[in-house]
């Protein structure tokens, strides 16, 4: 398979392509430091012609949008929270995803290939314990954009899960985290192999309980 992930020099991204290149697959990782395979800050547009550039007509038949930020972490409601902060933390984590699926379409359409978004549980109306507005308000807008993007590609072919990965032993996660990197990506690289049709629009835990949205 030909499988292109963003934010794959570190954290989960970079643990999902080393264990898909171990498994014989072609990855294309993308990151904002120069030793990804593709330079790409997914909130710079222009970085996108790259992307596209490095794979040209080639059928991509996984997609996992994995690039994102969590910028407001310990912010405080009542001085915190800058415009600024608001406006790059959906650059990366809902507009980069939107970016990056538009820019890979006709490679998508060529394979009917799939698409993951990492989102997270703290994007659900479900859990709403306070804090991290940026971070929870764009996960949030990350899984409705998927679930829309699953009704418009439904009728190609093309299949779109949303996915939170748990609570990960990453830079994002912190040490104390509940579940390692590989737990992780075992679960999360079992649940795209088993995204299909009838199950797009899905938003699934790594792993595999139905998450409510």
């Amino acid at each position: 398979m030909r499988i292109v992930i963003t934010g794959a020099t570190r954290g989960i991204g970079a643990g999902l392509a080393a264990r898909y290149r171990a498994e014989g697959h072609q990855v294309t990782g993308t990151g904002r430091s120069s030793d990804a395979d593709v330079t790409l800050d997914v909130t710079q547009p222009a970085d996108f012609a790259k992307l596209a550039a490095a794979l040209g007509a080639e059928p991509v038949d996984l997609l996992v949008c994995n690039a994102g930020v969590y910028m407001d972490k310990g912010q405080d409601m009542d001085s915190g929270y800058p415009a600024d902060m608001w406006a790059n933390g959906f650059a990366a984590n809902v507009t980069g995803v939107f970016q990056t699926v538009q820019t890979l379409l006709p490679n998508l359409r060529a394979a009917k290939g799939k698409i993951a978004i990492i989102s997270s549980q703290m994007g659900s109306d479900t859990r709403a314990p306070g804090g991290s507005y940026i971070y929870r308000a764009s996960k949030a807008a990350a899984l409705n954009l998927g679930r829309n993007l699953a009704t418009d590609l439904k009728a190609e072919g093309i299949a779109v899960g949303i996915y939170h990965p748990g609570w990960v032993q990453t830079d994002m996660g912190g040490s104390g985290a509940a579940i390692t990197v590989d737990e992780s990506v075992a679960g999360l690289s079992a649940r795209f192999a088993e995204l299909d049709i009838g199950s797009t629009g899905s938003f699934l835990t790594y792993d595999g309980q139905v998450h409510p949205f």
